[in-house]
């Protein structure tokens, strides 16, 4: 018994141990004006390429300020990924609370509710582990990046690091490789394809006729209407009568009654257009009401 209590008592100091060293380790301060040249997750993907047979298959990244990403961009992630991200100090109570809530009812231990600087953190430290321990360490590091490193920074890591595709690391090559465009020239459309892929950029594709990217895509490029990020243009303007509905803040992630709403706008929308091209209406009617 007495043996059995001393290995409890070292485990238990390890483990102790091994959680503590992340409020000193890693050195998250160098990252206010160097950029990492390999993040953990991208030698995670290393690693299961080469237990695949995939020797000569590479990380392929390509840097980018954030003064040169298209505003569309930004916009369509932090409504995707992270709609607080200006108010929260790294973490949505309000989105775990529910991640957790979720979990208990599928009795699996799935969390969720991440925010961006938790994403950053994972990728940058750590594994895509899902186990307690690794989100202990994960919200550590996410405190000391707030702490540490601006908003506008913590962003411009996210968008340079997050995985887009196979292989493809950071929104300057995914906008090159996607659509043959730079990361400041990508439009809303194009913005929001790629936001609705970021929580599995390797099941789905912006180009692809996944229905799930479709719809997400539709919802984040309907709430960057809504929000006046996404300016109609001179024929929307003259034909359509302006939505004023308002549009309440969307947490992280998009609710799945939003995403209703796009698919039964976006259908209605597609109805609409057709009868117009079809019969057109009389100068004198008023014209039909489109909902984004």
């Amino acid at each position: 018994m007495k043996l059995a209590r001393i290995i409890s008592s070292i485990l238990l100091l390890w483990f102790v141990a091994d959680i503590a060293r992340y409020f000193v380790y890693p050195d998250v301060g160098r990252l206010v004006d160097e950029n990492p040249a390999k993040t953990a997750f991208m030698e995670y993907r290393e690693a299961e390429w080469k237990r695949e047979g995939l020797i000569d298959k590479k990380i392929d990244q390509k840097w980018v300020s954030l003064d040169h990403v298209s505003q569309n961009l930004i916009k369509a992630v932090l409504i995707a990924e992270d709609d607080k991200f200006w108010q929260h100090e790294g973490f949505d109570y309000q989105a775990i609370e529910r991640a957790i809530e979720k979990n208990i009812l599928a009795k699996k231990f799935k969390m969720g509710g991440s925010t961006i600087s938790q994403q950053l953190a994972k990728n940058l430290f750590l594994s895509p582990s899902k186990n307690p321990v690794r989100k202990i360490k994960e919200a550590i590091i996410t405190w000391r990046l707030e702490k540490t490193l601006s908003k506008r920074r913590i962003l411009e890591l996210y968008v340079n690091v997050a995985e887009w595709g196979d292989g493809i690391f950071g929104i300057g090559r995914a906008a090159r490789h996607y659509y043959g465009v730079s990361a400041a020239s990508l439009s809303a459309r194009q913005a929001s394809k790629l936001a609705a892929i970021l929580p599995n950029p390797i099941l789905y594709s912006p180009k692809g006729s996944s229905r799930y990217v479709r719809n997400r895509s539709n919802i984040i490029y309907a709430i960057m209407r809504k929000r006046g990020i996404v300016v109609p243009d001179y024929k929307e303007v003259i034909t359509l009568t302006p939505d004023t509905t308002a549009v309440d803040s969307v947490v992280i992630g998009v609710p799945e009654y939003l995403l209703d709403q796009a698919i039964s706008s976006d259908s209605s929308g597609v109805k609409n257009s057709q009868d117009d091209e079809a019969k057109p209406s009389p100068k004198s009617e008023e014209p039909v009401p489109v909902t984004p």
